[in-house]
């Protein structure tokens, strides 16, 4: 009907363990107890057989001292690996020191895997925690890099590693938050800002064009015109003047030749027949001039300038005037095709001109043709007794000049000066002195001179 209590339940154990019972026992009693405290301190001896490693069997008597050496070799141990992590400690203090500024978490694994592995060389651990070791430092090395990108920029980390080093006392700076202000230089601090700028616009995603900023107006005068439609029709007509160009030059190469191949007679018949041809070869030789380093016609102007201006001239090959046009003497024009109002149009070699009527004739650049000796022939027809011959030619022509001035000699004239110093033209005066000396049949072989011919460029 009523259920027993709980204690009832392990009445039977206490009872063997501790008997109530303080009257006499009977002896099988006595026995049973003393079987069974055999029996316990046989199970306690193997418990603590098995709990204790299996050594070697000693000789008795020896058991003290071998826990004396064991005790000593675990002295020395802990004293050495106290020693160890006191060096490591300080160790991970001064590299935290030095190497706060970079704020990442793979220095202390670092200190920490070098600490690790000076106390498992003490105590003699196993490969396997190396092995866990080394997969886990392998595993934490990418997350390392990484944080070590994203942590700052290199001028801010030098900055701080400065003030670390001159400072040694300081707290390290080992958390995310920077520096105060005050601590950086001014240089510092606008590296830094221009750093977090340029960071800040690397992210940044591009403006469209009608955002973009106004550029300066250097700038704007700067940046190269947008292409037009008509480029391609300027591109063909730039074309077009660049092969007229070269024509025309061939063109005026070709007239040269001719004049310097030919007599005078012939070439006054080419540009009769051809107006446009001397007005070609005239354009051309302008372009010569150009680029020579000196113009002989204005070394003639300048001299005679310097001589009365009622002296008479004759130009003979005057081209556009340009002598006449600057000096005050009356100037006669001649020439194979008239440019100005000035020009008489004739063969150098027949001039209508009296004779002795002029005091200055001129050949500048004009004895050309293979009858120059009827030109200086008519020369003489022509000045006054004392008269003046000014000659100015292209240096390149002459091979022998000794051979020239002989044979203008002989045609009744006598050298006055000559300037033979500038590399492209040589200049002579001469004076008459009456008829020539020779007959028309004589042979002059100094008035033979070399054609001046243009190369192609």
């Amino acid at each position: 009907m009523f259920d027993e209590p709980e204690w009832t339940e392990e009445a039977p154990v206490a009872t063997a363990l501790a008997p109530v019972a303080t009257g006499p026992r009977p002896a099988a009693a006595v026995q049973t107890k003393g079987l069974k405290h055999r029996q316990l301190l046989a199970t306690l001896r193997a418990l603590e057989a098995a709990s204790l490693p299996q050594q070697p069997p000693s000789l008795p008597g020896s058991d003290s001292e071998e826990e004396e050496i064991e005790k000593k070799k675990k002295r020395r141990k802990k004293a050495s690996f106290a020693s160890a992590s006191a060096e490591v400690e300080e160790k991970r203090k001064k590299k935290r020191q030095k190497q706060a500024s970079y704020g990442s978490d793979s220095e202390d694994e670092e200190v920490e895997r070098k600490k690790k592995s000076c106390k498992q060389a003490l105590l003699g651990s196993g490969s396997v925690e190396e092995e866990k070791r080394k997969s886990k430092c392998q595993k934490q090395a990418p997350s390392s890099r990484a944080q070590h990108l994203d942590s700052g920029d290199q001028t801010d980390s030098k900055a701080q590693k400065g003030s670390a080093t001159n400072d040694p006392h300081k707290p390290s700076p080992g958390s995310a938050s920077p520096q105060p202000p005050h601590a950086l230089s001014r240089k510092q601090w606008r590296n830094r800002q221009k750093n977090k700028r340029r960071h800040k616009n690397k992210f940044r995603p591009p403006q469209p064009p009608a955002q973009a900023p106004a550029l300066a107006p250097t700038e704007e005068a700067e940046a190269p015109p947008a292409p037009r439609p008509d480029s391609h029709e300027a591109r063909a007509g730039a074309l077009r003047a660049r092969m007229a160009q070269r024509l025309d030059g061939a063109r005026f190469r070709y007239l040269n030749e001719q004049l310097y191949s030919g007599p005078s007679s012939a070439a006054q018949r080419l540009f009769q027949e051809d107006p446009e041809a001397f007005l070609l070869y005239h354009r051309g030789f302008q372009n010569q001039v150009k680029k020579w380093p000196l113009q002989p016609v204005d070394r003639i102007i300048r001299d005679l300038r310097q001589r009365p201006a009622s002296l008479v001239v004759a130009d003979f090959g005057c081209g556009d005037c340009r002598l006449a046009l600057s000096v005050r003497n009356p100037v006669h024009c001649f020439d194979l095709a008239s440019l100005d109002s000035r020009v008489t149009v004739c063969d150098m070699a027949q001039v209508p001109l009296e004779d002795e009527s002029v005091d200055v004739a001129v050949f500048c650049l004009s004895l050309m043709g293979t009858n120059i000796r009827d030109f200086l022939e008519e020369a003489n027809r022509v000045l006054k007794p004392g008269g003046l011959l000014k000659v100015a030619e292209v240096s390149s022509r002459f091979e022998d000049v000794r051979a020239f001035l002989g044979a203008v000699t002989k045609l009744g004239f006598k050298v006055v000066s000559k300037d033979l110093t500038n590399s492209h033209f040589f200049l002579f005066d001469f004076q008459k002195t009456g008829p020539p000396r020779v007959g028309p049949k004589a042979e002059l072989s100094g008035l033979k001179l070399q054609p001046c011919l243009y190369k192609r460029r």
